[in-house]
């Protein structure tokens, strides 16, 4: 199993164009260029672990588009499962998104006041796929 964590950013500033010192704002607008950030789902499902069970992120900050998002990034890289959320609720809600499902997770008040977070539901989930996902393998 791989559970890949989320990006921070789809995009960055390679070192090798970052100034030596301090930006002085004397210089007037400051003007950013930045470099995608390389994907990395695409080679790890095709080349590296062709036959592993591969989770992946989708946080939006547009709940109308987050599923669909999601959906096209298992039909692009043809892995098993992204975990979609949205930015203002990903501690208490995200749903598993599979070829077949969309399975909704949600810690309730009573849950979050006891300090349960949503990554141990995330987790349980996950292990009964992974278990499921190697029984049908053998």
């Amino acid at each position: 199993m791989f559970y890949l964590a989320a990006a921070v950013s789809d995009f960055y500033v390679p070192v090798s164009e970052m100034p030596e010192h301090k930006i002085q704002s004397s210089g007037g607008p400051l003007q950013i260029t930045m470099k995608m950030v390389p994907k990395m789902l695409s080679p790890l499902v095709k080349d590296w672990a062709p036959k592993a069970f591969i989770i992946s992120f989708k946080l939006e900050t547009d709940p109308s588009i987050v599923i669909d998002r999601a959906r096209n990034a298992l039909e692009i890289y043809r892995h098993q499962v992204v975990v979609a959320n949205i930015l203002d609720s990903r501690r208490t809600f995200v749903v598993i998104i599979t070829k077949e499902s969309e399975t909704k997770l949600l810690l309730s008040e009573e849950e979050v006041g006891k300090g349960i977070e949503i990554e141990e539901k995330i987790v349980d989930d996950l292990q009964s796929r992974h278990t499921a996902f190697i029984h049908d393998k053998n």
